[in-house]
């Protein structure tokens, strides 16, 4: 995904997909691939004061863009490993990105939980 002029790409925490066939360049960044380099990377990035529905289908265009791309998974990673505030990510909008963090937040509460020496696990 290409970034918003406010950002920088912290690349190396982003882990490399797994169980893909594909023979690119191990040391080059993900984003080397990504298909959003393209004529389409205003999809990515609401303007100031976008209605709803343009923002939706914006949104949406995006989110195709996503499907079909190589690295879609680092992509959404890295952007929830930063995290990205703004735009669409991995297939993701900021408030899906929010969600997504949330669960994980949620879910390794709940591992910690039940790992607690001492603790009976329900």
């Amino acid at each position: 995904m290409l970034q918003p002029p406010h950002s920088s790409l912290q690349v190396a925490a982003v882990p490399a997909q797994r169980g893909t066939a594909r023979d690119r360049d191990q040391d080059a960044p993900w984003h080397t691939e990504a298909v959003c380099q393209g004529d389409e990377a205003g999809l990515f990035f609401a303007p100031s004061k976008e209605p709803t529905a343009a923002r939706l289908s914006r949104e949406d265009a995006a989110k195709r863009v996503c499907a079909r791309c190589p690295v879609m998974v680092e992509c959404r990673e890295h952007a929830l490993l930063q995290p990205e505030p703004y735009g669409v990510w991995g297939g993701l909008t900021a408030a899906e990105r929010r969600v997504v963090l949330a669960r994980r937040r949620r879910r390794d509460m709940e591992l910690q939980a039940t790992h607690q020496p001492g603790r009976i696990a329900g």
